[in-house]
């Protein structure tokens, strides 16, 4: 594992060096977005809807957008500036027991690793919150985002796992919620229980499950593999670049107005060139040019 983050853990007058790590992975297959033809990759284009033109990420900066449609943009400098005191402290505010914290709370967890001149307090801390059978409460700043967190022991380990804000979990508002509730019958209840003690462990075992469709998949891409039922996309010969959408359009226009301007040019010639051979014939080939008309019909 690497270290994405290092800092400290401060409670009291104590303050811990450690190194931050992410306590979970995701381990779904990464597929990427291909053209079925010949497997070459689709790529995209950061362009502004303005000028079209692409954008640098060097140049891209953060905005807000107000309900009238306005925009408040907002530096990484400026972004840098806003006061940030858990920057690079897990800073510990109290001790609570783990039950009283619903786990609807809960975001993402990592570990805790104590740097090289802190394994001591390190494991004052650890073993005097495994003995106190609490966990404690804290505020850490991971991302330029502060949130609450939960500092706990498991396999011998400090865990810190981010909570999300009270404000920031919805109200359960549902119409049943509000309706005069459904009578329940006691059987109904007696058979709903027996069910569940029909299913119930004393402890949860999550070795026991599998993500089959990910094992599914996995053994789809083995058997093509196997199969060599593969795709080597072609190297690429042209410039790679997506192709401007408002310059593409803009190019369509300009095309569809000479196309059609050669066109008006080319009829305008044609009718002088009639009007002038007309004028050119002489006046006794007129009447037998209409005489003739009516046997040629």
């Amino acid at each position: 594992m690497r270290a994405m983050w290092k800092g400290s853990v401060s409670f009291g007058l104590v303050s811990i060096p450690i190194q931050l790590y992410a306590a979970t992975e995701n381990k779904n297959v990464s597929l990427r977005q291909v053209h079925e033809a010949d497997g070459g990759r689709i790529q995209y284009k950061r362009f502004c809807t303005i000028d079209g033109q692409e954008v640098p990420y060097a140049e891209i900066a953060k905005g807000y957008e107000l309900p009238d449609g306005e925009m408040v943009v907002i530096t990484d400098a400026e972004m840098a500036e806003l006061p940030l005191s858990t920057q690079r402290t897990i800073d510990v505010l109290e001790f609570v027991p783990l039950e009283s914290i619903d786990p609807i709370q809960y975001d993402r967890t990592y570990y805790l690793e104590p740097q090289k001149n802190a394994v001591k307090p390190y494991v004052v801390l650890r073993d005097a919150l495994h003995k106190s059978s609490q966990v404690a409460i804290a505020k850490v700043a991971v991302r330029q985002r502060e949130s609450m967190a939960v500092l706990r022991v498991h396999a011998d380990v400090l865990v810190m796992t981010t909570m999300l804000w009270p404000d920031e979990v919805r109200e359960p508002d549902f119409p049943f919620l509000r309706d005069d509730p459904p009578q329940i019958r006691p059987q109904e209840l007696t058979m709903a229980g027996s069910l569940i003690d029909s299913l119930a462990e004393p402890v949860f075992e999550p070795e026991k499950y599998h993500d089959h469709y990910r094992e599914a998949l996995e053994e789809m891409i083995e058997a093509k593999v196997a199969g060599d039922e593969t795709t080597k996309p072609a190297a690429v010969t042209a410039k790679a670049d997506v192709v401007d959408l408002m310059a593409a359009l803009q190019a369509s226009v300009d095309a569809a107005k000479k196309s059609r301007q050669s066109a008006s040019e080319g009829s305008a010639a044609a009718e002088a060139s009639d009007a002038s051979e007309e004028d050119e014939k002489p006046a006794k080939e007129k009447p037998a040019a209409r005489k003739r008309a009516p046997k040629s019909a």
